[in-house]
């Protein structure tokens, strides 16, 4: 019988609350016959036992009978009702009243309700059960002849079992839902653990399916534009290039298939570049002229000239939407014309929205099918669009897109009558240059290829690497007109070779190859001792053309990307935009309208950053720091008798702090104002898209941050960020902003991790004296004369953005110095041990040595940076006075 019991308790057949309402029943069952045995050993009436037998049986088979039937929540409902208004009022008189255990059997009715029921008819028995108790209360209150009065010794009797029963009854239930929880939780990590195991199996396997299939779509496309170059009849030249639409075609249903999977995990990624909108609209018309004609449609490209012809944007998910929707027009038109129509809508400082509209004459969308467009793998109208082929993808994949880039996406349709999608979507102005008139349906009104090589380079020599033979001959045979010289390797060991003994302007990396792949191959080539190609461009032509294989591309500086399959078109583009310019004569007409055409994507010089870090003077980062990380600061001012001078630009520390030496000589300090900041950020915005600017923290005397903030209003992508620090422990920030643009995040996901991490930054000097903290009024005079009269040194911290005396040192300067080291380091063990600052001012070699030394006692960090104060941290601070500035770890 117990296994019974126990098997149906952990039987996963049963509902949890069908578990719950057995051990519920059983408990309540064991509880109450404990109760009749003991009343009737202390005296209970055999009509009293009779009755509360009975009432215990037609509990029991009301619970049996709905546990069969699966009416829990009648059955519960009926128990509960019951034990409110018969069981527990007839015990209650029946059993002494308060002098008893009835009023704790209440405690159980109410827990039976509360784990039973849910919504209104718990609160409804609840209220019952407490109008039941009461009602017993004030009864027993006004009548005590109506309650059954026990003895002393069997009230305090029947109370102390009512409360063992109870209390007992109380652990069971916890307990078993406890156990009950721990087992869901076990399942729901289990499934979790196989949920994520399956979406990363699927997302490897779409990878590599889509990887694969480019393979050989790269053979087609790329000999079948060599058949386009020859001179071949009319007929062949339009087969070719509808093989080139449909290979286009067949690669665009693979990338919908990869990135729907992506787009369900929430894998997705946007990868933002410079990109020319002629380039991707002409690409977009090459691809469905030919597919319209053959419908006998026409196809209408109307482009307002005002158009800004370079923009930022994610240019490969744009084409992608557009695909999907030019396809659907053209699949659902079976007479009239498409129409692709690109125009400006709002436009802000550095910003443009976008606007693509596609109209067709096609059979349109009923009214009540509309809400239902986007679904995945939902196709409206299914009766009539039977024969139409397609995925069902592809408006899911275009919303999710949209949404993504911050766009809209909006249909307009009356059914038979055609549709028009518009779709808006913003980007970043990369050029103020306008596309101007350009006419894509004559461009594009012919089959054939009017090719000439845009340039020839006969001197210039290309190593080729890449697993795949097929590949190696597209390659080649694409590079045939521009007569460059080259060479292929079949894998990473035979292009290590080759480099060692020739010298490759440029070389084309295919990634995923055997043995060694193509970020290995790589490194070893610009790491190879005695090789020739050192200092070579070298480009990844791979078929991973997902945004995380282009951000590894990237990471792993790779001069630029191309993704298979490729054209001839854009190859010879990135050939030309990284060979050396002596080794190219141009065939082309117009070398420097080549050179605006090039689709490379990384070129520092030429191209914007996505996020730049900017911050102030008195960040106090090494040179070495600002130029690796292309860092721009601002410049405080510090004001003498002698002039104003720019801080570290025009004066040094040691300088300053000689002539302040004087104390006559007054020295003050000023933040820069408004106008200074929104010169700083309109310069700054000249190569780079959006701004993070560190600034000092608004708590401290003369800080930047207001002017900083009212000068970024002017702009839309310029965010100032409140270190709540000063000197170095500012540059921690800044050197970890640079961090996480470089890893592409934005500049929100940057402030946001900033302002998480702001406390762990660890700010603070020693000094020797207050005396230049009081002339630079930052300090009271008086609290300075006697902290000097006492010989105290003061230890600066920076708590809440605001700079305090955190502790004093009594004693000699080297035993003040050792007890301020101790004091940084009381817990070790949160320490970031990655980087540590020596901010100093007037402090020699040899003492910072010494400090350093000391610092080791307690933490070995990995890099060390001396680093001398700005003159107008210097001014603050006075001569022989130093900081630790360092990180605590993220728990």
């Amino acid at each position: 019988m117990r296994k019974r019991i126990r098997d149906v308790l952990y039987d996963e057949r049963f509902a949890i609350r069908e578990r719950v309402f057995v051990l519920l029943m059983i408990v309540l069952s064991i509880s109450f016959a404990f109760f009749i045995i003991s009343n009737a050993v202390t005296g209970t009436t055999v009509r009293d036992t009779l009755i509360l037998s009975g009432t215990l049986i037609l509990l029991g088979v009301i619970a049996w009978v709905s546990f069969r039937k699966k009416k829990l929540k009648l059955g519960s409902a009926i128990i509960s009702a019951l034990t409110a208004f018969v069981l527990l009022p007839y015990t209650f008189f029946s059993a002494g009243g308060v002098n008893g255990g009835p009023p704790i059997w209440f405690m159980f009715s109410v827990l039976f309700v509360s784990l039973m029921l849910s919504g209104k008819t718990r609160v409804i028995f609840l209220i019952c059960n407490l109008v039941s108790a009461g009602a017993c209360y004030g009864i027993a209150y006004a009548h005590p002849e109506f309650v059954s009065q026990n003895t002393t010794e069997t009230a305090y009797i029947d109370s102390f079992e009512a409360l063992v029963f109870i209390s007992v009854s109380v652990c069971i239930i916890i307990g078993y839902e406890i156990v009950l929880y721990q087992r869901e939780n076990k399942r729901s990590e289990q499934r979790k653990k196989e949920i994520e195991a399956l979406i990363a199996s699927q997302n490897s396997f779409f990878s590599s399916m889509s990887h694969e299939i480019r393979t050989p779509i790269n053979t087609i496309v790329g000999l079948n534009e060599m058949i386009l170059r020859e001179d071949v009849s009319d007929e062949v030249a339009e087969d070719a290039a509808n093989i080139q639409a449909a290979s286009k075609m067949l690669l665009h249903l693979i990338n919908d298939i990869l990135d729907m999977s992506k787009l369900e995990s929430g894998n997705m990624q946007l990868t933002p570049t410079t990109y020319y909108i002629g380039d991707t609209l002409s690409e977009l018309v090459g691809m469905f002229w030919g597919r319209a004609k053959a419908k006998g449609l026409e196809f209408h490209v109307k482009i307002a000239p005002d158009v800004p012809a370079e923009l930022f944007g994610d240019d490969v998910r744009i084409k992608q939407i557009l695909i999907n929707v030019l396809n659907n027009a053209i699949k659902y038109t079976n007479e009239g014309s498409v129409t692709l129509s690109v125009q400006c809508g709002i436009r802000t400082r550095d910003s443009q929205s976008i606007i693509y509209t596609v109209s067709d004459t096609g059979i349109g969308i009923k009214k009540e099918n509309i809400p239902y467009l986007f679904t995945a793998f939902r196709r409206v109208d299914e009766q009539r669009n039977r024969h139409i082929e397609g995925t069902g993808l592809g408006l899911s994949i275009v919303k999710q897109l949209v949404d993504l880039m911050g766009g809209i996406v909006t249909v307009n349709s009356i059914y038979t009558q055609g549709s028009t999608f518009i779709i808006d979507i913003p980007q970043q102005i990369a050029s103020k240059d306008t596309v101007g008139t350009l006419n894509m349906e004559e461009k594009h009104k012919s089959s054939r290829s009017d090719y000439h090589p845009r340039f020839e380079a006969p001197d210039a020599k290309i190593l080729v690497v890449d697993d795949n033979s097929s590949n190696l001959l597209v390659v080649t045979k694409l590079l045939r007109g521009t007569k460059v010289q080259t060479d292929t390797a079949s894998s990473g060991e035979e292009a290590l070779r080759m480099t060692l003994e020739k010298n490759y302007q440029i070389i084309l990396m295919d990634h995923l190859m055997p043995e060694m792949d193509g970020v290995e191959c790589r490194r070893r080539i610009i790491n190879q001792t005695g090789g020739k190609c050192r200092e070579s461009k070298i480009l990844a032509l791979t078929a991973n053309a997902d945004s995380e294989s282009r951000a590894l591309y990237e990471r792993e500086g790779f001069d630029g990307y191309l993704a298979k399959p490729i054209s001839g078109d854009s190859l010879e583009r990135e050939i030309y935009f990284n060979l050396p310019r002596d080794l190219i004569h141009t065939v082309a007409d117009d070398n420097e309208e080549l050179l605006k055409e090039s689709m490379a994507w990384i070129q520092s010089q030429s191209r914007k950053s996505y996020v730049a870090v900017t911050t102030e003077t008195v960040a106090d980062l090494p040179r070495e720091l600002l130029e690796r990380n292309d860092i721009a600061e601002i410049p405080h001012l510090v004001i003498t008798e002698n002039g104003t001078f720019r801080d570290t630009i025009d004066l040094e520390s040691n300088g300053l702090l000689v002539y302040m030496s004087d104390p006559n000589h007054k020295v003050s300090t000023s933040a820069p104002d408004v106008a200074t900041h929104e010169r700083f950020f309109a310069e700054q915005l000249n190569s780079a898209y959006n701004i993070v600017h560190i600034a000092l923290s608004s708590g401290i005397g003369n800080s930047a941050y207001p002017a900083a903030v009212e000068a970024a209003a002017s702009f839309n992508n310029v965010a100032v960020f409140d270190s709540g620090h000063l000197s170095s422990g500012m540059g921690l920030q800044v050197l970890e902003a640079c961090r996480l643009s470089k890893e592409g995040k934005s500049a929100a996901d940057i402030v946001k991790h900033l302002e998480e991490t702001k406390d762990l930054v660890q700010t603070s000097f020693i000094v020797d004296n207050l005396d230049y903290l009081a002339r630079a009024g930052q300090v009271n005079s008086r609290i300075a004369k006697i902290t000097k009269s006492l010989a105290l040194r003061p230890i600066l911290v920076v708590k809440n953005g605001k700079m305090t005396v955190g502790e004093v040192c009594i004693g000699s300067r080297r035993h003040s110095w050792k007890k301020y080291i101790a004091s940084c380091f009381r817990s070790t063990g949160d320490v970031d041990p990655r980087t540590l600052f020596i901010t100093y001012t007037g402090v020699s070699h040899a003492e910072l040595n010494w400090i350093k030394e000391q610092t080791e006692k307690f933490v070995k960090f990995d890099t060390v940076y001396f680093q001398k104060a700005a003159p107008s941290i210097s001014v603050n601070c006075g001569p022989r006075s130093f900081g630790l500035l360092f990180c605590k770890e993220r728990r």
